[in-house]
């Protein structure tokens, strides 16, 4: 008997463990439920993650350690979207504007490898695609590339090796 109760114990501290837990892909969201992912600078750069992805994981330690990337993210928005949230986000990328799950933007945009990043501007065009990680290097060139306006001027690979980022 005592076996059994220890049982029961043990399945509903599981259960209130996992009902704890229900919500966590779903942060982000802010009080009224929607995310904005609708840049408030001049360049936004949306990083779209998984949750099983070790490279996100980099990425995210990268843009908080790394000096370099640190100054080359001032002044421009840093998002994120998470593939696999229900979260509501209110968007305006590539066109179009309106209300989506994060799961479902990132299938929109047809996100396949992650971590994905998009560079936007304020008027939601997309401006370059880097899917994969990119070491801080050379996605600080890619920053630079974006807010400094080379983009009008050149193509992403030819900025790359004019500036010796790879």
């Amino acid at each position: 008997m005592s076996r059994f109760i220890v049982f029961l114990i043990t399945l509903f501290s599981i259960g209130l463990t996992l009902s704890s837990c229900k919500g966590e892909r779903d942060k982000g969201a802010n009080p009224a439920g929607t995310k904005s992912l609708i840049p408030q600078s001049a360049y936004a750069m949306l990083i779209v993650e998984s949750e099983s992805c070790i490279y996100c994981k980099q990425l995210d330690r990268d843009l908080q350690r790394d000096p370099q990337l640190k100054k080359a993210v001032e002044g421009m928005d840093v998002l994120r979207l998470l593939a696999e949230s229900n979260a509501k986000v209110k968007y305006r990328l590539d066109g179009k504007e309106g209300e989506s799950t994060e799961e479902d933007l990132a299938r929109a945009l047809g996100v396949r490898a992650y971590p994905h990043i998009i560079f936007y501007n304020s008027q939601g065009e997309i401006i370059l695609r880097i899917p994969g990680y990119a070491p801080p290097r050379t996605l600080a060139c890619a920053i630079r590339y974006v807010k400094e306006e080379f983009y009008k001027k050149e193509n992403i690979n030819q900025y790359l090796k004019r500036e010796g980022c790879v």
